[in-house]
């Protein structure tokens, strides 16, 4: 049984366009998924599962785990929209952690460790809150974190979590990092961290706003500048051009301009474009040339379409927000606060502000891709970064087109 549940409240399953196929536990915030952050706080001796109702029960990735069942006493449920920070003392977190029964993080309950068992049941349709389950007395422990209150909090807190993160992993007693090779040019006193990445000449780190951290398997090609702070995972492939306060997640590909962006992992922009302020799903290809807005011409505050409506975001910084799976054609311009619904196929003209997942076409209206055609793509796609369209993601990719949602919103 897992020792420590994260639950998708009803907020987070309003988090479109990543909540119809994946739980919020499993987005990158900073450096690293809300589950490892979680695990890394909090190092459970029994696993993790996420909690975020049926619809998600199929879902397929490394470590992601649906929670089912009785929950036995003890075990830690823990509010996937909050998101703790990396122990500066990786060793010594558990062991802190283990006298707690409750977390709260900038005053708000983050976390509690159950008194008597909980049927999963009772979390199904993510009304539950963390106040209504019954909590043991104890130590409480405190989380200098973030939460995220909406889906565009994950851009919004990116360049703090950022800094935090890679300050986090300097001081950690097994680091094992080193620095950038002679022949690349830093600027700034923030550190750049390398963990056996390939960097070639002709590479310049700016550290002026912040540390820089390279992953295992990265390889950065000449004639790239990457701004600080800034996290480039494991194995991506940097091609050229100019990275900015950006979390590039594992087996990415990137070329170009790019500021204050997430790629989730196993996302593609191998061609120039600018993206912006975005977050970027898995399995996301952009084309060539693809653009987003990320500032108004009236340099106001930035509106974005949610399930409860457009709504205006505060930001006046904003780009797009790529479901799992999306791509884009060639030359595509995406205006300020655009969202692209998971596996919507989109080209030509530019997009309303929001698309239906499972769009398809040069323009509204869309039609409906096809789920055997998509599925057949979507195999392709993945067989070339080695990793297979299992049986089980294809029922939870199924299950996304059979309750797909639907944009409704004007053009403005």
């Amino acid at each position: 049984m897992p020792r420590l549940v994260l639950y998708d409240d009803a907020i987070a399953r309003g988090f479109e366009p990543f909540a119809c196929t994946r739980p919020i536990s499993e987005l990158v915030a900073g450096t690293r998924l809300i589950r490892e952050r979680w695990h890394l706080t909090l190092q459970p001796n029994e696993g993790i599962a996420f909690a975020a109702g049926n619809r998600l029960a199929d879902f397929d990735e490394d470590g992601a785990v649906p929670a089912a069942g009785v929950l036995p006493r003890g075990t830690i449920i823990a509010n996937a929209r909050c998101i703790p920070p990396i122990p500066l003392d990786i060793s010594r977190a558990g062991a802190r952690s283990a006298a707690c029964t409750m977390w709260r993080c900038d005053g708000r309950l983050a976390a509690v460790r159950l008194r008597e068992p909980l049927d999963v049941a009772e979390l199904e349709d993510g009304t539950k809150t963390l106040d209504e389950v019954f909590a043991g007395t104890g130590a409480i422990g405190e989380l200098k974190g973030w939460w995220v209150d909406e889906v565009w909090d994950f851009i919004r807190h990116l360049p703090a979590q950022l800094t935090a993160d890679i300050a986090a992993f300097v001081g950690q007693p097994s680091a094992h990092f080193s620095g950038p090779p002679a022949h690349a040019s830093v600027l700034g006193e923030n550190p750049v961290l390398v963990d056996s990445a390939i960097i070639e000449p002709h590479v310049v780190f700016d550290t002026t706003g912040g540390p820089v951290l390279i992953e295992r398997g990265a390889h950065v090609r000449a004639f790239t500048r990457i701004n600080g702070p800034a996290y480039i995972g494991r194995d991506v492939n940097v091609l050229g051009g100019d990275i900015s306060a950006c979390a590039i997640g594992p087996v990415c590909k990137v070329r170009g301009e790019m500021s204050n962006t997430i790629m989730l992992g196993y996302a593609n922009k191998g061609h120039d474009g600018f993206i912006g302020h975005s977050y970027l799903g898995r399995w996301v290809n952009i084309g060539a040339g693809t653009i987003t807005s990320n500032l108004k011409n009236t340099y106001g505050t930035v509106a974005l379409w949610t399930p409860s409506g457009v709504r205006d975001t505060g930001m006046q910084f904003l780009g797009t927000m790529f479901g799992d799976h999306v791509k884009t054609g060639i030359g595509l311009r995406l205006t300020t606060g655009t969202v692209l619904g998971a596996c919507a196929n989109v080209y030509d003209s530019m997009p309303p502000k929001a698309v239906s997942p499972f769009s398809w076409g040069g323009g509204s209206p869309y039609s409906t891709y096809r789920i055997d055609k998509f599925l057949e793509a979507a195999e392709r796609m993945m067989s070339r970064r080695h990793v297979e369209l299992t049986a089980r993601a294809r029922r939870h990719l199924t299950s996304v087109f059979s309750g797909r949602w639907t944009a409704e919103t004007d053009e403005t």
